[in-house]
């Protein structure tokens, strides 16, 4: 196989949203590079049937990230876009969670996505106008109550998309995703299913989701919120008072999630 002159980077790649994209983008055709924390690529991945490689990295690890960007320049590489993906949530009450667990939202949803953007944009491939997707969420819209940073760091991810994709027009299109829930995991499953009627409306299917991202991105797309009823709760939460939608949020959210835990995930 003829070694590609570029490659589409995409972070948390070994399961959940991360296989999906790998699998839609290698679908049309995208050689890819792929990360995640496992040591090993997953064995679906040399099925691809594009060119890829894969390097593991703990990208909540400062030290870890930077000797994986510094790898990318030794190695020569040149990338045509990149899919930040890796994410992580704790839900529950923030002063029951550790402090361990916040700095990891932190971490990872935002310092490691702005870190990873960073290093690769300067590695770009001038013969091709760059893509970057930022995996944000439906609840950047919203202050959540028992999701408090996390929807936070995805507020963050929301405004930085939308303004470094000012930036970079010259060169680069840039959207921030937003989903609602996804079944990814056996915990989305549970998740989607303690929220009874809301958690049937606004999950949909990971594969569906992300073929439309990338339909919306390779459009010039700046934010793009998959399925009809999410949408509707965006438009309907600029229409009334932000109070009342903490409120109904803050009952919803503390009767599923009150005593929930939280383990690592890619989105």
């Amino acid at each position: 196989m003829i070694p590609p002159s570029s490659y589409l980077l995409i972070t948390g790649a070994a399961g959940g949203v991360g296989s999906a994209f790998a699998r839609e983008c290698a679908r049309r055709g995208y050689p890819l590079f792929l990360t995640d924390l496992h040591p090993q690529p997953a064995e679906w991945m040399a099925q691809l049937g594009v060119p890829m490689r894969y390097r593991p990295c703990d990208l909540t690890d400062p030290a870890a990230r930077a000797a994986f960007y510094r790898s990318l320049q030794e190695d020569g590489l040149r990338f045509q876009g990149l899919i930040n993906v890796a994410g992580i949530e704790y839900p529950g009450a923030f002063a029951e969670r550790s402090r361990e667990e916040i700095l990891t939202i932190l971490n990872l949803n935002i310092v490691s996505t702005v870190d990873t953007t960073h290093a690769v944009l300067p590695l770009r491939d001038p013969a091709c106008r760059f893509l970057l997707i930022n995996v944000s969420s439906l609840a950047a819209f919203f202050p959540i109550p028992y999701k408090a940073v996390y929807a936070a760091s995805k507020r963050f991810l929301l405004n930085f998309s939308r303004a470094l994709r000012e930036e970079v027009r010259d060169y680069a299109d840039v959207m921030a995703l937003c989903p609602a829930g996804m079944p990814t995991t056996a915990r989305a499953l549970h998740g989607a299913a303690a929220q009874g009627i809301w958690g049937k409306l606004t999950t949909l299917d990971t594969d569906f989701v992300v073929r439309t991202s990338l339909d919306q991105a390779l459009r010039g797309r700046a934010v793009y919120i998959p399925g009809w009823f999410n949408r509707l709760l965006h438009t309907l939460n600029g229409l009334l008072p932000e109070q009342v939608v903490i409120n109904f949020l803050r009952k919803r959210w503390s009767k599923i999630y009150g005593k929930a835990s939280g383990t690592r995930m890619s989105e």
